[in-house]
């Protein structure tokens, strides 16, 4: 049996929820992305520069859509780090501009929208939010199981080299 296997064998409850995690993560990441780009040619007007709301929306949704495949493809602990970032900014973005007038940010629009009204606002915000939460706990562990594997590897080395040099062998 090979190390990585070992590791597997050693681990597969972890590996099972982190494999579960990053399923619903992907899922609640897809269900963001096709909101924003629905919704997106309902914020294309004109907002004084080239930079509209729509056009942040689609872009919002390019990237959980390849953050969403880069978990489902690659659930280490960097991509569980960008998707925390991506699904916590989306999350706080429309929490922070349904609550807070902020108004325009450089050369971002001003995004105030003061409802829950609005077609699925809701569930996106819920996905979001929803995604922040596991993606937080696929984070945490994934460098759980990356701890656990590098010291397992660490002391396999230790024992291995120890054999080789007659250290712990009775004479």
């Amino acid at each position: 049996m090979r190390s990585a296997e070992r590791r597997l064998v050693r681990f597969p409850l972890p590996i099972v929820v982190l494999r579960t995690l990053s399923v619903i993560t992907a899922a609640l990441l897809a269900v963001d992305a096709y909101v924003h780009l629905r919704d997106a040619h309902l914020y294309d007007f004109a907002t004084g520069g080239n930079i509209t709301q729509g056009n942040l929306f689609r872009v919002q949704a390019s990237v959980a859509i390849v953050v969403a495949i880069a978990l489902l493809l690659w659930p280490r602990w960097l991509s569980w780090a960008v998707a925390v970032l991506v699904a916590g900014t989306a999350a706080g973005a429309v929490l922070l501009y349904r609550y807070v007038d902020v108004g325009r940010l450089g050369p971002l629009p001003n995004m105030y929208e003061p409802t829950w009204a609005l077609p699925d606002k809701r569930l996106s915000a819920f996905a979001e939010c929803a995604a922040f939460l596991t993606a937080s706990a696929g984070l945490g562990l994934a460098l759980y199981i990356r701890q656990r594997t590098a010291g397992a590897a660490s002391a396999a080395r230790h024992q291995r080299a120890d054999q080789r040099s007659g250290v712990g062998t009775p004479s």
